[in-house]
């Protein structure tokens, strides 16, 4: 059942509040003639994922984030959770494959947001703080709005403290507050624009690799789900990438074992899903990239 037809009588009271609290917020918003104004709970609640997308990490009352948590969590309950120990493993779903970490790596088609990992893996950008273009298909802003505000407040107060955008191939960790996944390891993948470069490769192996050191430092974290790193919006080609993703994370659990019990490659698309199962086949080299 899709999460806007859940709204009961409570739930409504509170999705008119947070707009009501948000727009009075910010008067701008308020103020303009042309914004969006809807009575029916799909309409107010596209309303309150809008303001939500374009406000700045800033603090929130703790009785706003008490609403926001209720709406949210409703949300997620109401399409449900996926549990990633239960994901079938590499070693079952592609028997002959060269990967030799198989049994403990595992390729899942589905939306991350619904994850239940130890730490799920965002596409940054060097900003760091989400997308704020409301309604964008793009894996930031759609764990954005699953996990609340206070993930985009924790980005800002990493970055008020570093002083610079993210470089490409690093990785942070915040808590993953509505989400099922307990962290959120975000990297900034490499921006491909024309030819692909042996710059752009090491970078996005860099990606890989400083997510699961991070969450390896972290100490509590036993499954790390990833998405595909620099493959949407980023322009970076599908088989390479998939190509890099497998080589390193295959090398990381090999150089590292017993640290993780399962990782996930999560793909989004039937060709997303295709392009992996062709590297996890063989019919994607991984020695040539």
């Amino acid at each position: 059942m899709h999460p806007q037809s859940r709204y009961d009588r409570e739930l409504l009271a509170l999705l008119r509040r947070a707009v009501e609290y948000l727009e009075t917020e910010n008067a701008d918003v308020r103020a303009d003639p042309n914004r969006p104004v809807g009575t029916e709970p799909a309409e107010i609640r596209d309303g309150l994922r809008r303001l939500l997308t374009t406000r700045p990490p800033a603090p929130l009352p703790t009785h706003v984030h008490e609403w926001l948590d209720t709406i949210l969590q409703n949300e997620r309950d109401a399409v449900g959770t996926v549990d990633a120990m239960s994901l079938a493993p590499v070693s079952t779903e592609t028997p002959s494959t060269w990967f030799a970490p198989a049994e403990c790596v595992a390729l899942w088609q589905g939306d991350i947001t619904r994850l239940a990992a130890d730490a799920i893996v965002n596409a940054a950008n060097s900003q760091l703080l989400g997308c704020f273009r409301p309604f964008h298909t793009c894996i930031d802003n759609a764990i954005h709005w699953a996990a609340g505000p206070r993930l985009r407040e924790e980005c800002g107060r990493i970055m008020a403290t570093q002083r610079a955008e993210e470089p490409a191939g690093m990785a942070k960790i915040t808590r993953g507050y509505n989400l099922p996944a307990r962290f959120v390891l975000h990297t900034v993948g490499p921006v491909v624009r024309g030819p692909l470069t042996d710059r752009h490769k090491l970078d996005l192996g860099s990606c890989y690799r400083s997510c699961l050191d991070v969450a390896a430092e972290a100490g509590d974290i036993r499954s790390v789900a990833f998405c595909s790193v620099s493959t949407g919006v980023f322009g970076f080609p599908k088989p390479e990438a998939a190509a890099i993703a497998l080589r390193t994370v295959a090398g990381w659990l090999s150089d590292h074992p017993g640290v993780f019990s399962k990782v996930i490659f999560n793909v989004f698309s039937d060709d997303d899903r295709e392009t992996y199962a062709a590297a996890f086949s063989g019919r994607i080299s991984h020695a040539a990239i």
